[in-house]
Formats: structure tokens, C-alpha cells, sequence
């Protein structure tokens, strides 16, 4: 039994005759073309009427699937991370300046150490 669906970004669809899963990258109305990806990144272009023909389910990202937008704001989540370690360490830097600060030549203290 076939179905139509609309072809939307960003959904995956899996064409029940090659027992494939793709995703749809962009939809073009004016052309009417339809840029899909397959699993291994291969990019197609295919027109309306190829997709009207084609026998189509809903279905999820295959396993192990990282889009390279993902990917993109997980690095930028570790930089940001990063970034905040690097003004914890800023902070521990001035802590210790600080406690030289605080260290007085003239303190009786430090005269009875040397």
C-alpha cells in the first residue's frame, strides 16, 4: 500500500522498494526538486515526480546517525565548557596573586622564618 507524504526538511522517509532510509535536506517548489541524503552522506537531487513515486514510510534516523549540525553545537557546548574552565583557572591565577599580596617583607612574621 502506498502513502504520500509531503516532502519535509529535516524528516526522514524510508523507500520500501530499496528498503533504504533517507533524509530530506531541502525541498525546492519553485524547481520542484527534492535534495535527499542517504546514511552515508551521498547527497541526490530527484523532481516531484520521482518522489510521487515513490513507495515512502516515516521513519527515524538510522542508528549511530550525528547530523553535522549536532555535531556543530556539541562542539560548540565543549567550547563554551572550555571557556569556562579557563576563567576558573583566570580566578585561581588572581587568588594567588592575592595571597602575595598579602605576604609583607616587613611583617614579623616573615623575619623570624629567614
Amino acid at each position: 500500500m502506498s502513502r504520500d507524504y509531503e516532502p519535509q526538511a529535516g524528516q526522514w522517509y524510508e523507500d520500501l522498494d530499496n528498503e533504504e532510509a533517507f533524509q530530506v535536506l531541502s525541498v525546492d517548489p519553485d524547481e520542484e526538486i527534492i535534495r535527499i541524503q542517504w546514511p552515508d552522506r551521498e547527497i541526490r537531487e530527484i523532481d516531484l515526480d520521482q518522489w510521487n513515486e515513490m513507495d515512502l514510510e516515516l521513519t527515524i534516523p538510522p542508528e549511530g546517525w550525528v547530523d553535522d549540525e549536532d555535531e556543530e553545537d556539541e562542539e560548540d557546548d565543549d567550547f563554551d565548557e572550555d571557556d569556562d574552565d579557563d576563567d576558573d583557572w583566570d580566578d585561581d591565577e588572581d587568588d594567588d596573586e592575592d595571597e602575595d599580596d598579602d605576604l609583607d617583607e616587613d611583617d614579623d612574621e616573615y623575619r623570624d622564618r629567614e
